[in-house]
């Protein structure tokens, strides 16, 4: 869940280098530069930490928190399967990435960014429904996670087009994954609940906590890659790509 912050403020910074007040960012990169991907680096991690208290001239607020209206989960089928859905998330900590690497094909216009986080926490509202290790798992409540070492892979691919003697890219394709290396997370609060159901919830959950992130994560990447999208098409409506790229 916290991963979606993580990719959502790479892709700010992906795109908007290409603003024209290059203080913002770093600079501009020389496409001609044999270490133009070291260059990159400079300029989108550069951004990402002017992006913090947020940048009203470039539309963005903020960075943290990050709101995901809801994710869910499904284990086991029929009628007793295991049913969860975590509403109203809330996000911190991603405004603490950097991008360790920069991969770029300049005559294609192809990027690939590595991202990586130390430490993102998430809080939700929590239901679930059917049996969970033998104990009828109905109710609510609150959920919370700790993700440490958050790594993220975003790609994209643009096609160049001109509008009123600029060049501009126009976003024709995006993928991402993600991983985290360790995580802790549990539920409180249930109601119409007692001791030991959520003894026995927070035992799963954290038994099983990668497996989890698993179910969840086809979910996510589709919504992700959905609302990042739409979000890189209205950049890059509004900044040049000869702003960005020169030479």
């Amino acid at each position: 869940m916290a991963n979606y912050q993580v990719l959502i403020l790479f892709s700010i910074a992906a795109i908007a280098a290409g603003a024209s007040n290059t203080h913002i960012f770093g600079g501009r990169c020389s496409r001609r530069d044999p270490n133009v991907d070291a260059c990159l680096l400079r300029s989108f991690n550069s951004l990402i930490e002017y992006l913090k208290g947020g940048a009203p001239e470039l539309g963005i607020e903020e960075a943290e928190p990050i709101v995901i209206d809801e994710l869910s989960i499904a284990l086991g089928g029929g009628p007793d399967g295991y049913r969860a859905s975590f509403n109203d998330i809330h996000a911190t900590g991603a405004s603490n990435m950097t991008i360790t690497n920069v991969r770029s094909d300049l005559e294609t216009h192809q990027f690939q960014l590595t991202l990586f986080g130390p430490h993102i926490s998430a809080r939700a509202r929590y239901r679930s429904s059917g049996v969970l290790l033998l104990v009828r798992a109905s109710g609510g409540g609150d959920y919370w996670g700790e993700y440490d070492g958050v790594k993220a892979k975003v790609y994209f691919r643009g096609e160049p087009y001109e509008r009123n003697g600029r060049t501009y890219l126009r976003l024709v394709q995006l993928k991402l994954d993600f991983s985290v290396k360790d995580i802790q997370m549990g539920v409180e609060n249930l109601h119409n609940s007692n001791a030991v159901l959520q003894a026995a919830l927070n035992l799963f959950i954290n038994t099983n906590a990668q497996e989890l992130l698993k179910e969840m994560k086809p979910e996510l990447k589709r919504d992700l890659a959905e609302k990042m999208s739409r979000f890189l098409e209205r950049i890059l409506q509004q900044i040049p790509y000869d702003d960005w790229i020169v030479d």
